[in-house]
């Protein structure tokens, strides 16, 4: 089979991360387009066959669930080091309810660990990478977030995962109107070598 690779091109180099304060307030991305974003997701490379990726969907009343569970995870794990911070705190509470749908993003960590973790969270990573894509061909706003409670161990649960499995990141849709930015990439033969 193949594919126009012209379009393949443009698919790629017009992504771009599109943030939720950008979003149409009130306007929904349909289910299909999220289900054929977590279908492709499941096509991505993985060693092994482990398909380490795993997501939880939040839309509707799930967003103010999600909002809720963060700030309170944020306060509780950051009023014990002394870094809590009461705009973070505020910014978790509110900034979930500008997307349409997140999905929460987890790597299931193989049981019997026989590929090395880097692997496993690359494979995730690809899996993002592609729902990104196909965000992008739905015309779609996609934006990954790695910030508030990913790197909380106590946040793990709250999502069926385990000691072992690994939060990535928060995946924020939504519809958006106008125009992209550009995208800026410096040459690719800064970041190549060729050996014959």
């Amino acid at each position: 089979m193949k594919f126009d690779i012209t379009q393949a091109n443009e698919l790629m180099r017009s992504r771009r991360s599109i943030f939720p304060k950008d979003y149409v307030q009130g306007e929904k991305v349909d289910d299909s387009i999220v289900i054929q974003m977590l279908e492709n997701a499941n096509w991505a490379p993985t060693h092994k066959l482990t398909e380490p990726w795993r997501f939880v969907v939040f839309t509707g009343n799930g967003l103010e669930k999600l909002a809720n569970f963060q700030a309170e995870c944020y306060k509780e794990v950051t009023s014990k080091d002394g870094t809590f911070k009461e705009d973070r705190y505020n910014n978790l509470l509110t900034k979930p309810m500008q997307s349409s749908h997140i999905i929460a993003v987890g790597m299931k960590r193989d049981k019997e660990k026989r590929i090395k973790e880097i692997e496993e969270v690359g494979a995730v990573f690809c899996a993002i990478q592609n729902m990104y894509l196909t965000a992008t061909a739905y015309g779609i706003g996609c934006y990954l977030s790695t910030g508030g409670v990913t790197y909380f161990e106590e946040a793990k649960s709250f999502f069926g995962w385990e000691k072992e499995d690994k939060l990535i990141g928060f995946l924020n849709l939504g519809i958006y109107r106008g125009d992209k930015k550009t995208g800026q990439r410096k040459p690719i033969e800064g970041k190549v070598n060729w050996v014959n």
